[in-house]
């Protein structure tokens, strides 16, 4: 498949799972010397999981496929630019690329909260809606450095 079948396929997928009730309307395909290795779909109102986003879903698919959490052999496909969170996990999984349709204005003028939440991410700390507030610094520190010392550690 080409990358325009594939990026039909994600969109496609996202129409058919939306259309049967089974989450929003984004879908995404991890993909591995062009064949399909995992497929996912936004399922955070069928299943109440605020992380089970169409990317996240696809990449946990992949990588209990494949055996392994680094997917930098792989490529994602997906109907929407990634929300931060989804990009984050992108990052995280090593994909070497991604490809997507709708972009970030499409999902804020669609009701989603992308737009919002890059913003909040790039503002400081203190400006932040969501307050936070550091505590036990010090006892969470002695666990790094424990882990920095860690001669067994498996690097991610």
């Amino acid at each position: 498949m080409n990358k325009e079948e594939l990026m039909h396929e994600a969109i496609n997928l996202s129409q058919k799972k939306m259309r049967a009730g089974a989450g929003g309307p984004i879908g995404a395909l991890i993909v591995k010397n062009g064949e399909i290795i995992s497929r996912g779909w936004n399922k955070v109102t069928s299943t109440n999981d605020p992380t089970a986003h169409a990317e996240i879903v696809a990449i946990r698919s992949a990588c209990k496929q494949l055996k392994t959490f680094d997917l930098s052999s792989c490529e994602i496909y997906t109907s929407c630019m990634p929300c931060p969170m989804c990009l984050t996990a992108i990052y995280w999984a090593r994909i070497k690329k991604f490809y997507y349709a709708n972009t970030a204005e499409d999902a804020d003028r669609t009701g989603f909260d992308d737009k919002a939440l890059y913003k909040e991410i790039r503002s400081s700390e203190q400006n932040r809606s969501m307050k936070s507030e550091q505590l036990l610094h010090k006892e969470a520190l002695e666990v790094f450095k424990e882990w920095d010392e860690k001669e067994d550690k498996m690097l991610y």
